[in-house]
């Protein structure tokens, strides 16, 4: 579709916009469970299924025949084995993360024990077990509790990124599934896949949740100029409903280098000028897809189904959008 686009010269890949959105999971929010809740209820579910079955045996002694009991026993334990696969997934995670985390330790150890006087705390090595307010999902262990800013309300959801040509024709060039509410883990690898399928853009237009200086750097080392807020650009509502903070939040101060470029790039006039397309792009997007289209709620579960059910809603779009722009 893309290269169709193309070749009759709607598409023009110069500019693009790049932006996530929350999208409900197939599944709710209440079968979510802590690791310290998961914890216990196992346990409580061992002690419940041992009573049942010492149940099960004295009815067997006295020739009765509860039908419950059977039923009982496989609900209980195939709940008992889904909060089992729950905790040994949120432990795995936490090795993993422990395993990463562990040469940036190793080196911030040296440092430390480098240090006649080794004033301060020593480094903390990284921690294997899972945080007991860890949560995993039992219905779909790949989505998230997510939220749209503070004062939206939690849903379990993915967190769908979009690529929108910004040259006019708002075609989605490129697709990503993130399971986390930030979108800087996805940044690069989301703007480096059209490598090989479209080519690179020149330009990408970002907001301040994508700021991330290892993602800039790698964008900037294969050629794509990045155009990332820094600070939030929508500012307070003068007539907001809410009440104001008792103590307001003091202005976050700017100090890496590179956001401080950044910061003056966007400030100045042709800065402001090409920035200005990212908002007017690719959120109008999400908006058809969801109001226009009315997908608000993935009907697959897992990160690879959910993203190839994300790939089919973007080509939908792109149909819809490639006859509106050349109806001939």
């Amino acid at each position: 579709m893309l290269l169709l686009a193309r070749e009759t010269g709607l598409l023009k890949l110069g500019t693009v916009s790049i932006d996530g959105t929350k999208i409900d999971a197939n599944a709710s929010k209440i079968r979510s469970v802590r690791y310290d809740r998961a914890q216990a209820l196992r346990t409580k579910l061992a002690d419940d299924i041992a009573a049942l079955v010492a149940r099960a045996e004295a009815a067997d002694t006295e020739e009765s025949d509860p039908q419950a009991l059977p039923v009982e026993l496989a609900r209980r334990a195939k709940l008992k084995e889904k909060l089992d696969a729950a905790c040994a997934r949120l432990e795995a995670e936490a090795k993993a993360r422990a395993e990463a985390e562990r040469p940036e330790y190793e080196r911030t150890k040296a440092v430390y024990e480098a240090k006649r006087g080794r004033r301060g705390r020593p480094p903390k090595p990284p921690d294997e077990t899972p945080p007991p307010d860890r949560q995993t999902n039992l219905t779909d262990p790949d989505s998230q509790l997510m939220r749209k800013s503070k004062t939206h309300e939690y849903r379990q959801a993915y967190n769908a990124q979009a690529v929108v040509c910004a040259e006019g024709s708002q075609l989605i060039v490129a697709t990503n599934m993130a399971t986390t509410p930030s979108d800087q883990p996805t940044f690069a690898a989301t703007l480096l896949g059209m490598e090989k399928t479209t080519g690179l853009p020149r330009v990408v237009l970002a907001d301040a949740g994508f700021a991330n200086r290892d993602a800039v750097a790698e964008l900037e080392a294969h050629g794509v100029e990045p155009l990332v807020a820094i600070a939030k650009t929508q500012p307070q509502r003068p007539y907001d409903f809410r009440p104001p903070p008792a103590e307001p939040k003091p202005q976050r101060r700017v100090l890496e280098p590179w956001r401080l470029a950044m910061k003056a790039k966007l400030e100045t006039e042709q800065g402001k000028a090409r920035y200005k397309k990212r908002k007017q792009t690719v959120e109008p997007v999400f908006g058809i897809i969801k109001s226009a289209i009315g997908f608000t709620r993935f009907n697959l579960r897992g990160l690879q189904n959910v993203a190839a059910e994300w790939l089919l809603v973007a080509l939908a779009y792109n149909c819809r959008r490639l006859h509106n722009l050349n109806p001939a």
